[in-house]
């Protein structure tokens, strides 16, 4: 069994809080496909430049994707290659909700 450190538990907490928000959740998703201009995944997840800038400085900060210098633009990769296969298996996790808990005056968000 693998000894769990901090790092690893700091990694987990970043990982958690980019999948926290829908629209990061959604660019590491785009991300997991290809590597990305900011412009084209503004434009494909629709969402303002702004937005997306921001949401890329997070995921940035998280150590989660890195920016690649292209003459005067930057596109965007995730920043491991574990990071994909990681992401796929999370897409086929399935979790049951308990409906007591997790309905529309949910204690657990």
């Amino acid at each position: 069994m693998e000894t769990v450190t901090l790092t690893h538990t700091a990694a987990l907490a970043r990982l958690g809080h980019a999948l926290s928000d829908e629209t990061r959740a959604r660019i590491l998703l785009a991300l997991r496909e290809a590597p990305a201009y900011p412009s084209d995944l503004a434009d494909a997840l629709g969402v303002s430049r702004q937005v997306m800038s921001n949401q890329l400085a997070c995921l940035r900060g998280c150590g989660l994707v890195e920016a690649i210098p292209d003459g005067r633009r930057v596109w965007y990769r995730l920043a491991d290659g574990h990071l994909a296969p990681a992401l796929g298996d999370l897409l086929a996790l399935v979790v049951a909700v308990d409906p007591d808990c997790c309905g529309p005056d949910c204690a657990c968000a």
